[in-house]
């Protein structure tokens, strides 16, 4: 029996609508439906780790004027940028999820897809270069290019379904000009379509799973648009640490 997933367009939004996306995701795998998706954000924007103090991006000048948003995984600090997004979905149990890490296993599609592009990138090794900015902290599985993080992920888990989500920095921004993304490392200029179409190729093959265009449901609008007025979009709960 053929193994589908679905796979929704490509859109770029503001930070609450992101993350009020990637939780309907998980809401969506727990009732069976596995999903894949791509975004962009439309303007620069911090995103906190949900268990980080929201006064940890007051500590930079160069972010304490960005929007933000608590994202729904844990980790640091991201500013989303010049970056691609993905956000993977599944529902509990085979053939969705084994013993096997997805983190390390989305981010070996990644680096597939990054080859077939001519680029090339390496697993990187726990070290700590900062406090605050995920992508000075390596962890094993992150991706990195001329040494330097271009691609980390995140989980959260509810009811045994698994999201994660996470970012490939696609060149530097200038509210993080310590962080060189792909354009810089590796001189090469990727568009999110590139990417994106890479990634599906490499998840299609790597998985044997059928990648379906699909849309949104309406109930899943319906849950965007509730938790991004009553969750991501509210002060009350981004400052809640």
């Amino acid at each position: 029996m053929e193994t589908v997933i679905r796979l929704l367009p490509y859109a770029v939004a503001d930070g609450p609508t992101n993350m009020a996306a990637d939780e309907t995701l998980l809401r969506s795998a727990v009732e069976g439906i596995p999903s894949l998706r791509f975004y962009g954000w439309t303007t620069a924007t911090v995103s906190l780790g949900y268990f980080q103090p929201c006064a940890v991006r007051l500590a930079d000048p160069l972010l304490m004027s960005l929007p933000w948003v608590r994202r729904p995984s844990g980790g640091a600090t991201l500013v989303h940028h010049h970056e691609l997004t993905y956000a993977l979905a599944l529902p509990a149990g085979s053939p969705w999820q084994t013993r096997a890490s997805w983190l390390q296993r989305m981010h070996r599609i990644i680096q597939t897809a990054l080859a077939d592009l001519g680029v090339r990138v390496d697993c990187g090794t726990p070290i700590k270069h900062g406090d605050v900015l995920c992508f000075q902290q390596y962890t094993c599985g992150d991706l990195l290019s001329s040494g330097s993080k271009v691609v980390g992920s995140a989980q959260r888990k509810h009811r045994q379904a698994l999201m994660q989500h996470g970012s490939i920095l696609l060149a530097r921004s200038e509210h993080t000009p310590a962080l060189p993304g792909i354009r810089e490392t590796a001189d090469v200029t990727l568009t999110a379509e590139q990417l994106q179409d890479a990634i599906v190729r490499a998840f299609t093959k790597e998985t044997g799973w059928r990648a379906a265009e699909a849309e949104w449901t309406e109930q899943e609008r319906g849950w965007i648009d509730e938790l991004t007025a009553e969750k991501y979009g509210n002060v009350a709960w981004n400052e809640k640490r």
